[in-house]
């Protein structure tokens, strides 16, 4: 069993390594006091076009992606998890290297099943970061953690599709950026129950678009916007159709097995800076005559924090291992087990270094409450924790059903 790092991985990790210390974290700074000075929760602060421009020239661009092209280095997703894992101590540095959410999962979907025209329109000025997109599927109206519960109706009328629904949390859309919706709505209410949903593309400049409000989380406004939008009349051409009508619900499988994967990949990340300033924290600070480091409390904090850390990152591993050797149906199970595992694992060192920080950790000194904040959403965001309990229980249990019983039955 060999845990090391590929020579390709090993040398991007380097560079990335370099890239965090010499320009992200110096950045952050510069980056949440160019919003500040502006006014406007929602800028696109310029300091993050200076890191692009170096995260290209150090070849730090489009990692995510494991196709092969000319933007792209063609990573493995075990080749990825150590870089993402690096980016996610750091909230601005993915989208410095454009691989941030909702984008990275909207560019592989536009590689699998975008005509040659859509990829031209869309997926070639996203691969090179000059627009943003988001991903329309959660509603408020319906329980979204079911897809095929959503509501949206896309209806043909002639060489036309006409959009009216209400769609929320929709992450990325407040940002000036972003120009593209991929939304998934039903096109056949009477079709079996998971052919009834279609996704298709949608201009932010269409008629009948609508920003309604962008949400905040925790009282935190996110840059780039959690957005409830009104799609009322909208109309597309039918050639904005991605994939086959009937296809969405699959095609929303296909996109969001590696989205979850490159979450738990920077959550691990995030545990992994809570951690470093929790251990910086209790070395400083001094409390009942010695240093906080020599507390007990403290240190099963340390400990527990560390060793919830690799055993997360061994069962991420495995799973990214799975996906590129048998396929991310293959890997559901492990798939759905670190979106479980990982995310509530950052939350409870991270809830450790808020704690060993004192007052100083619930404030905006430290990143500690926004990452909290942040994270603890991952918790609901591409399927809540009882939906991924509930396939793992349904996997498990169908080992030991009955070859009398029904085939699809404990099974997915």
């Amino acid at each position: 069993m060999d845990f090391s790092y590929s020579p390709k991985a090993e040398a991007l990790r380097t560079e990335l390594l370099d890239f965090m210390d010499s320009h992200v974290y110096p950045a952050e700074s510069v980056y949440h006091q160019q919003i500040v000075d502006s006014g406007d929760p929602h800028l696109h602060p310029p300091v993050m076009e200076e890191l692009k421009q170096e995260a290209r020239r150090r070849g730090l661009w489009n990692l995510f992606l494991p196709h092969q092209t000319k933007w792209t280095e063609g990573l493995s997703n075990s080749d990825y998890a150590p870089l993402a894992e690096i980016m996610g101590r750091s909230h601005i540095a993915s989208q410095a290297c454009n691989c941030s959410a909702p984008d990275t999962g909207n560019m592989e979907l536009l590689t699998m099943f975008g005509t040659p025209e859509q990829q031209e329109e869309w997926l070639y000025p996203l691969l090179e970061g000059e627009i943003r997109s988001a991903f329309a599927m959660t509603e408020p109206a319906v329980a979204s953690s079911d897809a095929t519960n959503i509501s949206c109706r896309i209806e043909r009328d002639g060489d036309e599709y006409v959009i009216n629904g209400r769609k929320w949390w929709i992450s990325g859309a407040a940002d000036a950026r972003c120009k593209l919706f991929i939304l998934m709505g039903k096109t056949d209410p009477d079709a079996a129950r998971h052919v009834q949903q279609s996704m298709i593309l949608v201009d932010r400049d269409t008629p009948g678009v609508e920003i309604v409000r962008a949400l905040p989380v925790f009282g935190y406004q996110d840059q780039e916007g959690h957005c409830e939008i009104q799609f009322t009349d909208v109309r597309v051409p039918v050639t904005n159709l991605l994939g086959t009508e009937g296809s969405g619900f699959a095609l929303a499988q296909a996109r969001l097995g590696p989205g979850r994967i490159h979450h738990c990949m920077r959550c691990i990340g995030a545990a992994e800076r809570a951690l470093e300033l929790m251990c910086r924290r209790v070395t400083d600070r001094v409390a009942f005559g010695r240093p906080l480091s020599e507390q007990g409390v403290i240190r099963e904090w340390i400990a527990d924090s560390r060793m919830e850390i690799e055993q997360a990152r061994l069962l991420t591993l495995k799973a990214a291992y799975l996906m590129d050797t048998v396929g991310n149906k293959g890997a559901a199970t492990e798939i759905s087990s670190i979106k479980v595992v990982v995310p509530n694992m950052a939350l409870r060192v991270i809830d450790r270094a808020i704690q060993a920080h004192g007052g100083g950790g619930v404030s905006d000194d430290f990143p500690l409450a926004s990452m909290y904040a942040g994270i603890r959403t991952l918790r609901l965001a591409d399927g809540p924790d009882e939906v991924h309990r509930r396939q793992v229980a349904k996997r498990e249990l169908g080992r030991y059903v009955s070859t009398e019983i029904p085939p699809d039955v404990g099974r997915v």
